[in-house]
């Protein structure tokens, strides 16, 4: 994203409380991969804990208007896989959220191909490398190595490390 899109910085903003009780790793545990996935990318990236100062059910449009009153300095976009396109609209306040912030939409195998990605991404989803870390498959030059080594040393998503 840095270096294919339009931006200035990359900001990592992890969902505190995902607003339809999907099962996410711990906040602390998520928060501590973002920042170690950030670190690798360098000063132009970014972890806010937006989320968790407001509390409650993440929702991308509060969370958007949160970091803009913080921060007017800056002009906000909002990255998304292609596979989500078709399902912005159903968003909570979906059209303000659309006059907020550019939409800056990657590519993703399996979506419906995306006018003019920013960037495409490898064939591979969060889910598929979750999955293949709790059965003990490798997921190296998926995951950065630093966030690798903490999934592996929390545990986390069932991983134990393969041979």
């Amino acid at each position: 994203m840095l270096e294919t899109a339009d931006v200035d910085q990359l900001w990592l903003v992890p969902c505190f409380k995902h607003p339809f009780d999907k099962e996410l790793a711990p906040f602390e545990d998520r928060l501590r991969m973002c920042e170690l996935a950030a670190a690798a990318l360098g000063p132009r990236a970014r972890v806010s804990e937006i989320e968790r100062e407001l509390g409650g059910e993440s929702r991308t449009l509060r969370t958007v208007r949160a970091l803009g009153a913080r921060h007017p300095e800056h002009r906000f976009a909002l990255v998304i896989g292609a596979d989500l396109v078709d399902e912005t609209g159903s968003w909570y306040g979906a059209e303000e959220l659309r006059r907020e912030v550019r939409f800056i939409v990657v590519g993703r195998a399996g979506a419906r191909p995306a006018a003019n990605p920013a960037v495409e991404m490898p064939a591979v989803s969060s889910t598929e490398i979750r999955r293949a870390l709790g059965e003990g498959k490798p997921v190296t030059g998926l995951v950065s190595r630093a966030v690798l080594d903490y999934i592996y040393g929390r545990g986390l998503f069932g991983a134990r490390e393969s041979a």
